[in-house]
């Protein structure tokens, strides 16, 4: 083995034991700009690499007016768009600011986030309120009903729940995916069995809070009847886990993956915190009654960070189910977990795939097994409509672009200038 290899072997190790001893806990509820010192002013936080709002899609840009009037910066969605045309507002990256959103991932100061720990490192991350399917801010829908929901959700909702947890406790986010796994989740696209968990756990200590019976009625009703709930706290563990492990030196390992619509990016440890991008692209799956193709936006969402750390699409073998909402079928399911250990350098020990005779899941995507093989991760997504206001017209499945991985490479490779040319050469077999 080269000097290199050695070196990176070495490194890709260390940074897969970090992943694996991570164990992330949801710690408490707390307003967006308490969390983060980016907001100052009209500020908003959107997910995948950052992006100004002359190159935002469609959706995306719903989502931004959609958050200025909730936050009562103009008094109408026609205001909203001429306040970021004229370029009053300061836009920046959820991923940059320790946080993560679906979707659009818009995060405006006065959102609430759950906060969460990673109790092996320290670091924390941060994640909005899952507001539930169809049409939702997330996916670019903006009307009455959707800024009314986000609403209830700072007022009502977030205030129970932040209180709940100041009763139960910390909540171990990490554990709860492990056992989705073995229910039929993958804990991206389906979250059923894991959101039950969650609201087995936090549901008796919200009839203790010190609300309404209605109140809190609607808010476990709204938790219990979205299923998509989970998403965000998955999102959450995932980042405070991957965030660990920025920055190993000579580390080969795909830290990050996300899309704002405009361009997906992927962060390598070795290389720090610079993306790689290139432009993002359409999904293929099933789409609901009455639209095709033809109606979707190209993919956005910081989400792609579950399969990064081994959820997600990696794991469908476990989720057979997941079949029939992204338009796949029980084979195809499985296959696609099964390809990706041609690009991954462990299996998780702590989420196991029943199906697979309960075998981790591929942990840690090499950039040099992607270049040598050609094969890309896969990523399970929802569609959202390119047109203003219809919201989620579907889900599917999308790969990343290979440019952004050959560029990554490329940069990985001109870090290394300590090895010999000779060493470098030998890297990829």
């Amino acid at each position: 083995m080269n000097s290199l290899n050695r070196l990176t072997e070495k490194a890709n190790q260390q940074a897969i034991d970090r992943i694996q001893s991570s164990r992330v806990y949801l710690t408490e509820l707390s307003q967006a700009k308490d969390k983060t010192s980016f907001f100052d002013g009209y500020s908003l936080m959107h997910s995948g690499p950052p992006v100004e709002w002359e190159n935002m899609t469609t959706a995306m840009r719903n989502a931004v007016c959609g958050a200025i009037v909730y936050e009562r910066w103009a008094e109408s969605l026609s205001d909203a768009f001429d306040m970021a045309e004229k370029g009053l507002i300061r836009f920046g990256s959820d991923n940059e600011n320790n946080a993560v959103g679906p979707m659009a991932g818009i995060v405006s100061p006065s959102m609430p986030v759950f906060v969460f720990e990673n109790q092996v490192f320290g670091n924390k991350a941060y994640v909005t309120i899952n507001e539930g399917l169809g049409k939702t801010l997330r996916f670019g829908a903006n009307d009455e009903s959707v800024i009314n929901r986000l609403t209830w959700i700072e007022n009502t909702l977030a205030p129970i729940l932040k209180e709940s947890l100041m009763l139960s406790g910390p909540i171990d986010i990490t554990s709860i995916i492990a056992q989705g796994l073995q229910r039929g989740d993958e804990c991206h696209n389906r979250n059923k069995a894991s959101n039950n968990l969650f609201v087995n756990q936090i549901a008796p200590w919200m009839v203790r809070c010190n609300y309404s019976r209605e109140d809190i009625s609607q808010a476990l009703t709204f938790m219990a009847g979205n299923d998509h709930f989970f998403l965000n706290l998955s999102m959450g563990n995932s980042k405070a886990t991957m965030d660990t492990i920025h920055n190993i030196e000579y580390c080969s390992v795909v830290s990050c993956m996300s899309t704002n619509g405009y361009h997906l990016g992927i962060q390598v440890s070795g290389t720090g915190r610079q993306w790689f991008t290139a432009p993002s692209p359409y999904a293929k799956g099933n789409y609901f009654e009455g639209y095709d193709e033809a109606d979707a936006s190209t993919v956005m969402g910081d989400s792609y960070i579950s399969e990064a750390c081994g959820i997600g699409a990696f794991a469908m073998g476990a989720a057979l189910g997941i079949g029939q909402f992204i338009g796949i079928n029980t084979k195809q399911a499985q296959d696609y977990s099964l390809e990706m250990y041609d690009i991954t350098i462990s299996e998780h020990e702590l989420f196991k795939i029943p199906t697979f005779d309960f075998k981790g899941t591929p942990l840690g995507i090499d950039i040099r097994k992607v270049i040598s093989s050609g094969r890309l991760p896969v990523i399970n997504t929802g569609i959202a409509n390119k047109r203003p206001g219809v919201g989620q017209i579907g889900a599917g499945i999308v790969y990343p672009p290979i440019d952004c991985f050959r560029k990554a490479y490329e940069a990985y490779m001109a870090q290394s200038s300590c090895v010999s040319t000779e060493d470098k050469g030998a890297l990829v077999t």
